[in-house]
Order: structure tokens, then C-alpha cells, then sequence
């Protein structure tokens, strides 16, 4: 049977494809700005030249002419061609050199690239089944995912998203017991104390090197004598009688998140509060066919999923899983209150009563 193939979509496609390509190429060309200063010295110098820029960063005119020319064809930079001059606008250099930015942006590449990486392994475990551990990833899937979520942690968990639990405040202002679970670096686990100095906490995570990185860094803060980090699955953290549990975007990556729900619920005091942070989705697959959905159900594909896959149960519920199959979740472990209180442009955030 002969379809009739219409060119112009054709050839939509083929120009589609070719965007999609320098965006993949153009993940690493950020990654390179921002660790050789590029942006950074845009910003804090102004227009350059190529060369002004290679002075600038102690690096070869021959990367910094090539960079700058693919960032003014991707948007990134302007170009005036009177000067040879390359500006990075203010809005970019918001996004691209303010960490404490919520629009701050490296992290997100910097995770996206390090995802990739490992694109060879993960299609190997696709046909047969298995996953790859978080753990087996390299370091910039781990120091990219802490920098994309931190600035969006930073700008809302304290002022907007404890707030809205209910009577957690006024506990953590007294004094609570909080356990910060699948803590990674620690960042969300660190700004709580900051915020509560007379509350407790436990952060912990099955990932070694994450809790010795949340160690030193709760060690730089000065909080290190109100904060315990240990390395433990979600389904066995220690402790018990918590006002407080909190799990940012990791329920989904877990292998047995009923299981984790289960602890949280054992672990709880009879009025405690679990606060549950997940990706923003929807619970229908239309819901998330967005730009948002896209990046994602990427990362579920090659990271999330295959983590959830490499551990114990690999129930698999994916970066998408949406609010009526995190409330199952936690129905299942015999929660009975589950309420939407927060959101953002990335993320959902859930309370969670016994």
C-alpha cells in the first residue's frame, strides 16, 4: 500500500529535527559557559569581543569566537555586527549567573547532559528490563538535579510551602522532629534548620556520596549540631515520633514507594504532617504534552524510571505520575488525608495526614 507523503510536513519535520539537535548540542555549550565563566564575565563586564572574552577567562579566542556564535544563533547572546560586540541581555543573565534566582537555569542543563550520558546503558537495560541506579550515574546528574531544584526550594519552601501545611509552622517555631527523606545534598534539609533553630532534623538518603556532601555542607552552615544525615533506603530511615516528614521529588524514583509511604507512616506522630514535593503533572497523559511534560517524561525515560527499575519492587511510577497515583500511594499506606496546598511551574506540593 502507498501513503502519499505530503513534502511539506516533510520537510517541517526535517527543520523540527534540526532544532531539536542544536538544542542537544546547545545543553552542553551552557554547561561549557558556566563552568569556564563565560556568562558570568558577560555579565559582570559587559559586551565583549571574543578575544575581550578569552582575556576575560583565561581561555582560547578559537572556543570563545565559536561559543559566542552558536549562543547568538540559539538567543542566548546578541550580536551587533557594527561593533563585533556579543551582549548578554539582563533577563539572560538572570537565568544563567543568579543561583539564588528561582529562573535559574544551569542546573537544569547541567542534570539534562549528565542524563545523557548514560543513554548507551539505559537502552541496554530497555530490552531487558533492568535499571540503572542513580548511584551509576555521573556527578552532574547528582550535582545538576540539587542545583536545578535549590533556588526554587530556596524561594518557596519557608515562605509558601510550610506555611500552607497545616499547624506545621507554629511546630517547627516550638520546636519539631523533622526527618527530610531521599535528602540528596542536603540543600532542603539545611534551609529548614536555618529557618527553625529549635527544631531537630535527620536527612537521609541510600546515596553515599550525597550524604557525605550534606555533612560538609551542613558543617559550612554552622548546623550541623541540629541536623543527623545517614545513608538509608526510604523504606528503613531510623527514628520515630516526627511532627514532620518531608520528601522532595524522590517519591517517584523510589523502588518500593508504598513501602517508603509505610515507614513515613509508622514514623509519624499520631498528628504529624507528611509534606510531599513531585514534579508538576497531571493525571492524563494530555495533561502533560507540554514543554514542561516533555522535559519531564525525558528524564523519566532515561533517569527515573530506570532508577526505580534497579531497585527492590521497581513499582516504576514515573517523573508524570500525577496526584491521583501519588494519593494511591499513600493510601495504600494507610494514610487518609491527601490535599494539594501548593504548586509552581515544576512542582506540586502535597500534605499528607495519618
Amino acid at each position: 500500500m502507498t501513503v502519499a507523503i505530503d513534502s511539506d510536513k516533510l520537510m517541517g519535520l526535517v527543520y523540527q529535527a534540526v532544532g531539536e539537535a542544536g538544542a542537544t548540542l546547545h545543553a552542553a555549550l551552557v554547561v561549557m559557559g558556566d563552568r569556564l565563566g563565560y556568562y558570568q564575565a558577560l555579565a559582570d563586564d559587559g559586551p565583549a569581543t571574543p578575544a575581550e572574552l578569552a582575556e576575560r577567562t583565561s581561555t582560547s579566542e578559537h572556543y570563545t569566537r565559536e561559543w559566542l556564535n552558536a549562543q547568538a544563533a540559539g538567543g542566548y547572546v546578541e550580536f551587533d555586527a557594527s561593533t563585533g560586540l556579543y551582549t548578554l541581555p539582563p533577563e539572560q543573565a538572570v537565568a544563567l549567573t543568579d543561583p539564588n534566582n528561582p529562573a535559574y537555569l544551569p542546573g537544569l542543563f547541567q542534570l539534562a547532559l549528565g542524563t545523557v550520558h548514560h543513554t548507551t546503558q539505559t537502552i541496554e537495560a530497555a530490552r531487558s528490563g533492568a535499571g540503572v541506579g542513580w548511584h551509576e550515574h555521573t556527578s552532574d546528574v547528582h550535582v545538576g538535579c540539587e542545583r536545578f531544584f535549590r533556588p526554587s526550594y530556596n524561594a518557596n519552601l519557608v515562605s509558601n510551602w510550610l506555611p500552607a501545611l497545616e499547624g506545621v509552622v507554629e511546630k517547627l517555631e516550638r520546636g519539631a522532629k523533622v526527618a527530610d527523606i531521599g535528602c540528596g545534598h542536603g540543600s532542603s534539609t539545611i534551609l529548614m534548620a536555618d529557618a527553625f533553630p529549635r527544631s531537630e532534623f535527620l536527612g537521609s538518603d541510600y546515596h553515599q556520596e550525597s550524604i557525605e556532601t550534606a555533612r560538609r555542607r551542613a558543617a559550612e552552615a554552622g548546623a550541623g549540631g541540629r541536623i543527623r544525615f545517614e545513608v538509608a533506603p526510604a523504606t528503613g530511615f531510623s527514628g520515630t515520633d516526627y511532627d514532620l516528614v518531608t520528601t522532595f521529588d524522590a517519591l517517584h524514583d523510589l523502588g518500593d514507594p508504598v513501602g517508603a509511604a509505610r515507614r513515613v507512616r509508622e514514623a509519624l506522630a499520631p498528628d504529624g504532617t507528611w509534606m510531599l514535593v513531585e514534579p508538576m503533572a497531571g493525571d492524563r497523559v494530555e495533561d502533560n504534552l507540554n514543554p514542561v511534560g516533555r522535559v519531564y517524561y525525558g528524564f523519566s525515560t532515561l533517569l527515573c524510571t530506570p532508577g526505580s527499575l534497579s531497585q527492590p519492587v521497581g513499582l516504576a511510577l514515573g517523573t508524570q505520575a500525577g496526584p491521583a497515583r501519588i494519593r494511591d500511594v499513600t493510601t495504600a499506606a494507610g494514610f487518609t488525608r491527601f490535599r494539594t496546598v501548593a504548586q509552581t511551574p515544576f512542582n506540586l506540593v502535597f500534605e499528607v495526614r495519618p
